[in-house]
């Protein structure tokens, strides 16, 4: 009986799927968006979010506790054949993407059931992606066209008139 026991095996040993779940989040900090199996994923998500609450407060604390959970792995790309790095997955974490949510409470990451399997096993891929700072604002702009908002525009448009009206008097 599983009563009470957290988290999923994933068929590998605790060493091991503490390295899987490392290895997951600097590779989603690193490309913002990764392909994987939707139990990976599930199991990763929590771990992904927990780590950006961190880099939110961007305290030194905050930042020595993700590098204890996290690792500080080296972003490194190649061009024209050469490695050339990039910085350091946490300095990424805590400099880009911290900041971008600081106004959200919560929710940074997404799952996307794909239409694909896996060759080898059948199963189902994901896309387990960060959520895009400028998709909320169009949420807003989106919800914010109703009854209410008319009577808004409205007194914003004759407040933009005024306002212009004293620019050319002036």
């Amino acid at each position: 009986m599983r009563h009470r026991v957290a988290g999923r095996k994933l068929g590998r040993t605790g060493e091991h799927r503490l390295a899987m779940r490392r290895n997951l989040v600097a590779s989603l900090i690193e490309h913002e968006t990764i392909s994987t199996t939707i139990e990976k994923a599930k199991e990763v998500k929590p771990f992904a979010e927990r780590l950006i609450t961190l880099a939110r407060k961007g305290t030194l604390s905050a930042r020595r506790r993700a590098i204890a959970l996290l690792g500080n792995r080296d972003i490194i790309t190649y061009q024209d054949g050469k490695a050339v790095g990039q910085g350091t997955i946490i300095g990424k974490l805590f400099s880009e993407i911290g900041p971008r949510y600081l106004d959200r409470p919560g929710g940074y990451t997404r799952i996307v059931r794909l239409s694909l399997r896996r060759l080898g096993d059948n199963s189902r891929l994901v896309l387990l992606q960060l959520v895009g700072a400028d998709e909320g604002s169009a949420k807003r702009s989106k919800a914010t066209v109703g009854k209410g908002s008319r009577k808004k525009g409205r007194k914003s448009a004759e407040s933009a008139k005024q306002s212009a009206e004293t620019d050319q008097q002036q």
